[in-house]
């Protein structure tokens, strides 16, 4: 008894797991796999594989073109980074302000709070409370002029100690001659001491704290 002729079945072209799309070598490893399973009785014509060589070209080109604007962007960014890093080195020594009322407390002597009035007011409170919210520091008779207003404050709670290092924040509640409450910014103002530059960009030293730069809202000239 003839047995049958197993037959082997292989498969020629796997694709790549999770691959969703054709690379230029995946491209030339199609159109070798075509020429090499092509009917000998029934071969491809000339044209179609002359259209399917301009094609692979093209993606060729296309794809080296992506990898130049790739390194030229990338080298545009090196440049930028060095640039600005440069810059900012130049503020040291600089004054600025700082929008927002958190504060870092690291072994400062002082730190310089500050606000913005809308117009003059008629008592002025600057409040400072703790990471966990609580109130440690009132100060009243705050200036109440109408602009820009600031005063130096020694770190102290409301018993007069030292408060440790750490992580703070302030607030100023202030009320017109109508005793309306008024709208305040408030930010902060330090000397920059020094530049760190990270992963996350650089990152100006004031008072012994880091601050994005983001964080500036003005720069001053250095005090005399």
């Amino acid at each position: 008894m003839i047995g049958s002729i197993p037959t082997k079945t292989t498969n020629t072209l796997q694709p790549a797991a999770h691959k969703s799309t054709l690379g230029k070598d995946d491209f030339l490893k199609l159109m070798i796999q075509q020429l090499k399973n092509q009917d000998p009785l029934n071969p491809m014509d000339g044209s179609e594989y002359a259209a399917q060589l301009a094609q692979f070209s093209s993606l060729e080109q296309l794809t080296n073109l992506n990898s130049s604007i790739k390194q030229s962007i990338d080298s545009n960014y090196l440049l930028t980074q060095s640039i600005n890093n440069t810059l900012v080195a130049t503020l040291i020594g600089k004054e600025v302000k700082i929008s927002g009322g958190e504060l870092k407390l690291n072994g400062q002597e002082n730190l310089t709070l500050g606000y913005n009035l809308p117009l003059e007011a008629k008592a002025a409170t600057i409040k400072v409370y703790n990471d966990k919210g609580a109130l440690v520091k009132v100060i009243e008779n705050a200036p109440t002029k109408f602009g820009s207003n600031k005063l130096s404050w020694d770190l102290s709670d409301n018993t007069g100690s030292k408060l440790p290092n750490g992580n703070y924040k302030f607030e100023v509640e202030a009320i017109n001659m109508n005793g309306e409450k008024m709208t305040v910014n408030i930010f902060k103002i330090g000397l920059i001491d020094g530049v760190r530059f990270g992963e996350k960009g650089a990152l100006l030293i004031i008072g012994g704290a880091e601050y994005p730069i983001s964080d500036i809202v003005e720069i001053l000239n250095p005090k005399n």
